[in-house]
Order: C-alpha cells, then structure tokens, then sequence
C-alpha cells in the first residue's frame, strides 16, 4: 500500500486539512543527539503553501529542539495520521527553515494561517520544501474520536501577557528556548 507522490495534488489537500493534528521529527548530526517528535495542532496551524511546500506555526513551548535541528542540518519529516474514515499515514520529507518574526517573510506567511491562537503565541513559522511525499497503510493507528482543541495554550499566552507583557514571553523564550537539550543554539 506503499505510495509516494509528485507533489502535493487536491485529494492530498482536502485529506490533510480533515485531520485534526500532525507530528513533526527531526534530529541532529551528531549520533548522541536526542531526535525530537512533536505533536502539533490544531490543523490550522498547518498551510500547504503549493505543490512541493508547506509551513506550520511553531508556538511557544518548553524546548526548541526543532528549530535548533533545523538551523544545524534543515532535515525534517510532518506525518499525519488518520484516526477516523479509511486508514492512511503521509509523511513529508523535506528540508526546513524557522522564520522568525524579526524576518522580512513572516508577515506575508503569517497572513495565510486562518488559526485562533494568540499572535503572541507564535514563535517562528517553520517552512518545509518537500522532497518526498508518501503514503502509507496506517492499518495500525487507531480509530479515535476528536473531541475538540484544547485552551491552554491560549490562557497560559494571556496570563504570562497579564502578568508582565510581552516582555514576559521573551523572558520564558530566553530561558527555555535559546539552546536544545543537546546545546545545540536555537532562538539564541
């Protein structure tokens, strides 16, 4: 069952936009360093941007590791599963790069996302060109029933704004996100 795809085409499109979260991995160069799988969500956060290309929201969290990853070597993989209808695994293979916003492309990528998350939030936006796209038969990820998106990361965004602006975020970012757990820089 085993497929790979040219690009990214319509049915692809409308598959990936019905689920409702996808994973990301990515690993250093060195054999001693930590791969790093990351859940992410809602699908909102997630743009195809053309045939071979899509982009995702990266927000706020307690490491950095993808974008440390991606700054040493840019090899990244986005899986998405189907945990309803007809069984499917895709990946996507690809070379990435975290936008921040201090880059002159954020703006105009940011515009593209339709999600409800606080602008606060986001933290960069990862690009991924995608050089592989493949399917496969996923017979065994299991049947789940999406219950709806979860608010914490929205009121965790407003208490820290609450309590000391966004200069409290940048504080949180400069203690949690400058390295990853290998030392490897990341919004340092």
């Amino acid at each position: 069952m085993a497929r790979t795809f040219d690009e990214i085409d319509a049915p692809l499109t409308a598959w990936i936009g019905r689920q409702p979260m996808f994973f990301v991995a990515t690993a250093p160069r060195a054999d001693t360093g930590h791969v790093n799988v990351s859940p992410k969500g809602p699908i909102s956060t997630f743009e195809i941007l053309g045939p071979r290309a899509v982009a995702y929201l990266d927000v706020t969290g307690s490491g950095a590791e993808t974008i440390a990853h991606l700054r040493e070597n840019g090899r990244i993989v986005v899986m998405l599963c189907a945990f309803d209808g007809p069984p499917q695994v895709v990946r996507l293979h690809g070379r990435g790069e975290a936008i921040l916003p201090s880059d002159e492309r954020f703006e105009e990528l940011r515009a593209r996302f339709t999600t409800e998350l606080p602008e606060a939030a986001v933290r960069a936006i990862v690009r991924v060109d995608v050089q592989r796209i493949a399917r496969s038969c996923g017979y065994t990820v299991p049947l789940m029933r999406h219950e709806g998106e979860r608010d914490h990361m929205a009121a965790w965004t407003d208490k820290k704004l609450r309590s000391g602006g966004s200069g409290a975020l940048d504080a949180y970012r400069a203690d949690k996100n400058e390295t990853s757990i290998d030392g490897l820089p990341a919004l340092a």
